[in-house]
């Protein structure tokens, strides 16, 4: 691991923007900007509760989960052609091209839009498209994660994924979102055995608001590569030494955090006590429209409360790369950057 010299708190947002990086948390229909929202429903003659782009902007500030998931469910309306859905993954990798974001692991689901009447076919090859053409556009590499809804049944995950196996080769792996209380991983643990047969990565947000039992029930019934969150292990000592041990990684939202309420405030967010106990932590940015910022906001914010420095910004940088499902040969391509990155700046 490199050991970089300090970079002065003045200097040190322009570390964290200039660093290559890589987004493995980030669900695509949480990036739609107002703009674009609009913009779609107007394309696509679906009426909205909003006159304009600024009253609808407005309804992006909330303080609870029930506004959140209903100003959400409006912008999930707009999407109804495979355009739409590449243009806002196009939106969302041009941003995080410009935060240095070298490779996205992009979660989406399918069982929102096929309740809307959608194909699997017409979410997928859109957003797909937009991976591929982001290689030539942007110089970045993207892929798609799949996330089951986990307050619907398993039965309805068992359909889902047997929907979209004619475009298995456009999917990187599966994941678990949604409601998580209640809904504990072990529901899907028969989906996630189907999908690991299929050959594809798994993942799963556990840990979030749910306590330390769902982190385990991820990695023991669902055996997951990566946790999503995962912030509730500090909870459990044993949870914290296998986490370190066994090189699993957790992919945090601090921001998205703060928003729902699991810290009260950034300063007591425990990032920096993930990173001392050895734990292999990356920065996302979950939902980057409705939780206050992309991946950039989340470092800079983050690292300003927690009074982190530049070796805290090169081992999460370092660990977004080691998370990653990327081949070696990438992954050491990107990691020299990163260090290039590191030892050349002023």
């Amino acid at each position: 691991m490199l050991k970089v010299k300090p970079v002065s708190p003045e200097r040190l947002p322009d570390l964290l923007r200039l660093m290559p990086k890589a987004e493995l948390h980030m669900h695509i229909e949480g990036s739609l900007e107002p703009e674009l929202m609009f913009a779609l429903g107007l394309r696509n003659g679906v009426s909205m509760a909003y006159p304009d782009v600024e009253s609808l902007r407005s309804a992006y500030v909330f303080d609870n989960l029930q506004d959140f998931l209903d100003i959400y469910h409006t912008g999930t309306l707009v999407l109804r052609t495979e355009q739409d859905f590449y243009d806002m993954a196009h939106a969302y990798l041009a941003r995080a091209a410009a935060d240095n974001v070298v490779h996205a692991e992009i979660f989406f689901d399918t069982q929102t839009h096929t309740g809307h009447g959608l194909s699997t076919e017409v979410v997928i090859n859109g957003l797909h498209r937009a991976c591929v053409d982001a290689r030539a556009e942007f110089g970045m590499s993207a892929s798609l994660i799949l996330c089951f809804l986990r307050h619907l049944s398993e039965k309805e995950a068992f359909e889902c994924l047997e929907q979209v196996l004619p475009l298995r080769d456009k999917l990187l792996g599966v994941g678990l979102a949604s409601s998580e209380l209640g809904h504990p991983p072990e529901k899907f643990a028969r989906v996630f055995a189907r999908a690991r047969a299929l050959g594809l990565r798994l993942v799963a947000h556990a840990g979030e608001e749910a306590p330390p039992a769902y982190i385990w029930s991820a990695l023991d019934a669902l055996k997951v590569a990566r946790i999503d969150h995962g912030v509730q292990a500090t909870r459990d000592p044993a949870l914290m030494a296998r986490l370190a041990k066994d090189r699993i990684p957790l992919t945090v939202c601090p921001l998205s955090n703060l928003k729902l309420r699991v810290f009260p405030t950034l300063a007591e967010h425990n990032l920096g006590r993930l990173l001392e106990a050895g734990i292999v932590a990356t920065v996302n940015s979950d939902d980057p429209s409705y939780f206050g910022g992309y991946i950039n906001q989340n470092f800079t914010q983050t690292f300003a409360a927690l009074n982190l420095g530049a070796q805290h910004a090169y081992q999460l940088a370092h660990n977004s790369f080691e998370a990653s499902f990327i081949d070696d040969e990438l992954k050491r391509q990107y990691i020299d950057r990163l260090n290039g990155v590191f030892e050349t700046f002023q």
